[in-house]
C-alpha cells in the first residue's frame, strides 16, 4: 500500500527533499530491482495543421490525409513505434465516426506497427457526445479502426472534483475495452495540494479498480508566459515525482521528463523514483543523449514499445 494522503501532504509541504527522494528511490528499487530505465521513441502529429482542417463526408479528404501520412512517415523513419495524434476530436466532425474511423484505419493500413495515441478525456466527450454515442461505445469503435491508446492528459485540477471525476469516467471506459492508457497529472498552475493528492487518489482508485493504467506522470505546467524564472522549481518537480511514486505504488512505471526543464534534472528524476523516462522527442534531447544520461545515474537504458511490454537494452 502506498503512503496515505496525510503523508502525502506532509511530504509536500517538508522541506527534507534528499529523504523524500530516498523514499522514492526505494519504492522504485522494490518494484524495479533489475536496474534499468526504459524510453520510448515516438513522435506528435497535429491534425488540423497537417490536414489544414479539411473534413469529407466518407472519408478523408485524399491529399490532405497523405499529408498527415507523411507526417508519421516522418517519425517511423527515425525509428518512432508510437505517434500522437493530437487536436483531432474537439468538435463534431462533420463526416461523424466513420470520418475518424477511415483517418484511424489508413495510417495503421500503412504503418501497421505503430502505436496510435490520440482523443484528449474532453475530446471523448465532446465526440461521443457530438454523435449521441456512449463513451464506450465510441472508444470501442476507434479502438477497432487502430486507436490504441487514448491521452493521459486532459483534466485541469483547477476545476475540482467534477474535472477529475470526468477524466476517470473516460478512462474507465478505456480500460473496460482493453486499452492501457497512462495517466498525466498537469501540475504547477495554481492548484492547492489538496487538489494534487485529490488526483493522485482518484489515479489510484481505478487502478485498483480496473489495473488499467501502464504508468504515470507527473507533468509541469507550462511557465506563464513563457518566461523559465517564473516557472515550476526544479525543486517542486523532483518532491512531485518522489511523492507520485510512493503513492501510486500499484502503478508500475513512473516517468519522468525532460520536457521543460532539461537533461540535468531528468537524470536526478531517475533517484526520486522514476523508471523511464517516457517518449524520447527530438526537442528534448537525441536518444544518445538519453542514453547518456540513465548510464551516468547508474542504470541501463533499454528502449520499450509504447505499450511497457517488450524491453530492448541499448
Amino acid at each position: 500500500m502506498g503512503i496515505s494522503r496525510e503523508q502525502a501532504l506532509d511530504c509536500f509541504r517538508s522541506d527534507d527533499l534528499v529523504g523524500i527522494g530516498m523514499e522514492a528511490d526505494a519504492v522504485r528499487r522494490r518494484l524495479h530491482p533489475e536496474g534499468v530505465v526504459s524510453y520510448a521513441i515516438g513522435g506528435s502529429v497535429d491534425c488540423e495543421a497537417a490536414m489544414g482542417g479539411v473534413r469529407s463526408g466518407n472519408g478523408p479528404a485524399v491529399g490532405c490525409a497523405h499529408r498527415l501520412f507523411d507526417e508519421v512517415e516522418k517519425i517511423v523513419e527515425i525509428g518512432g513505434t508510437g505517434v500522437r495524434l493530437a487536436s483531432w476530436g474537439d468538435r463534431e466532425w462533420a463526416g461523424g465516426i466513420e470520418w475518424l474511423e477511415g483517418l484511424l484505419y489508413g495510417v495503421k493500413q500503412r504503418f501497421p506497427a505503430i502505436w496510435i495515441e490520440g482523443l484528449t478525456a474532453v475530446e471523448a466527450r465532446s465526440i461521443a457526445r457530438g454523435w449521441g454515442m456512449g463513451l464506450r461505445e465510441t472508444i470501442a469503435r476507434l479502438s477497432d479502426a487502430g486507436l490504441d491508446s487514448i491521452v493521459g492528459d486532459g483534466v485541469g485540477l483547477l476545476g475540482g472534483e467534477r474535472n477529475v471525476a470526468r477524466w476517470v469516467e473516460v478512462h474507465r471506459a478505456a480500460h473496460a475495452v482493453g486499452m492501457r492508457t497512462t495517466a498525466e497529472m498537469v501540475f504547477g498552475a495554481g492548484e492547492t495540494l489538496d487538489r494534487r493528492v485529490d488526483f493522485l487518489e482518484a489515479v489510484r482508485g481505478l487502478q485498483e479498480e480496473t489495473g488499467g493504467f501502464a504508468a504515470f506522470a507527473p507533468v509541469a505546467a507550462a511557465a506563464p508566459g513563457g518566461r523559465e524564472l517564473d516557472g515550476v522549481t526544479a525543486v517542486e518537480r523532483l518532491k512531485t515525482l518522489a511523492i507520485a511514486r510512493m503513492f501510486l505504488d500499484n502503478i508500475e512505471n513512473v516517468q519522468a521528463s525532460a520536457a521543460g526543464q532539461g537533461l540535468k534534472v531528468l537524470q536526478m528524476g531517475l533517484r526520486f523514483g522514476a523508471n523511464d523516462v517516457g517518449p524520447v522527442r527530438a526537442e528534448n534531447g537525441s536518444e544518445e543523449d538519453v542514453r547518456r544520461i540513465i548510464r551516468d545515474a547508474g542504470f541501463r537504458p533499454a528502449q520499450r514499445d509504447m505499450a511497457h511490454r517488450a524491453m530492448m537494452l541499448a
